[in-house]
């Protein structure tokens, strides 16, 4: 009897994924959500997809999200203007509270597109359960109002919610300790939490498609590489605009335990899928030093 290929080709997809299922099984993974995966209805679909395959097949997925283009928006709507420093939103009282509400109405929205694929998920912000406490945050000594520098983070909340087979959806709005408001950088947050969490995975969804040793030569992107290359990689000089922020958080969360970190393109459909279940990958994969490679066929 001759089976239709295209089943077959299901099977051998299932069987490329088994081993990264029994390898992280149990295991927490952190998700930082945004950009235009997060603006884009149908790649916002597909991302939730993959985090609810995720829990389904083991993982303990958490997400962290940002907000800043829907931010933005809202700030306009309001009648003021956007204000950046150094890469920086200026938060004024007036931006905080909007930056706020933003913040919670996504990740209601975010709850919502889970619990219809009928995972139970929770919305929290780093103000729940005092889970983010952070200090001020100057931008090269200039005072750029409410935005705020993690301090110190309290996990609790998030392992009752895992225990309780929730899925975790975080914003990253914290406190100071006068419990004042602080806006904080979803990257830092997504950090943080993975750090605390002592998580398996960190998964960072971006607009790059990766980290390249060239940023103007499409074809010199990095597949994988160690946290030792990528520390003399950021030392080199080379990287340019946001990703040498993004490398450094990378770098900070695996020397604080954090075990892999995956850089991706969040435009690409299922994405996460892509990266973390198949051996050719599509991002980048930072390893601990020592550890052994992907399972990356040549």
């Amino acid at each position: 009897m001759e089976l239709d290929q295209s089943i077959m080709q299901k099977v051998e997809v299932l069987i490329e994924a088994l081993p990264y299922i029994q390898r992280f099984n149990r295991k927490t993974i952190v998700v930082k959500y945004g950009g235009s995966a997060m603006v884009d209805e149908e790649l916002k679909k597909q991302v939730i997809q993959d985090v609810v395959l995720l829990k389904l097949v083991g993982f303990k997925p958490i997400i962290v999200h940002g907000g800043g283009k829907e931010i933005s928006k809202w700030v306009e709507k309001s009648g003021m203007e956007p204000h950046f420093i150094n890469g920086l939103r200026v938060t004024d009282e007036s931006t905080m509270e909007i930056a706020e509400m933003v913040l919670n109405r996504v990740n209601k929205s975010l709850v919502q597109l889970v619990n219809e694929l009928g995972i139970k998920a929770v919305g929290i912000s780093g103000k729940d359960g005092m889970m983010l406490k952070c200090k001020k945050r100057l931008s090269n000594g200039e005072d750029i109002g409410y935005v705020g520098d993690i301090t110190e983070v309290d996990p609790q909340i998030i392992h009752d919610l895992l225990e309780k087979d929730f899925l975790p959806i975080i914003c990253p709005i914290g406190f100071d300790e006068d419990f004042k408001t602080y806006n904080i950088n979803a990257d830092d947050a997504a950090c943080a939490i993975a750090t605390a969490m002592e998580a398996e995975k960190l998964a960072f969804l971006t607009d790059v498609e990766g980290v390249y040793r060239d940023f103007k030569d499409k074809n010199s992107l990095i597949s994988e590489m160690t946290i030792q290359e990528a520390t003399e990689f950021v030392d080199s000089g080379t990287l340019l605009g946001g990703m040498l922020p993004k490398l450094q958080n990378c770098i900070d969360a695996m020397n604080q335990g954090v075990s892999r970190v995956h850089i991706m393109d969040g435009r690409i459909p299922h994405c996460l899928l892509l990266e973390i279940f198949t051996n050719k990958g599509i991002g980048t994969a930072i390893i601990s030093h020592g550890e052994e490679r992907y399972y990356h066929a040549e």
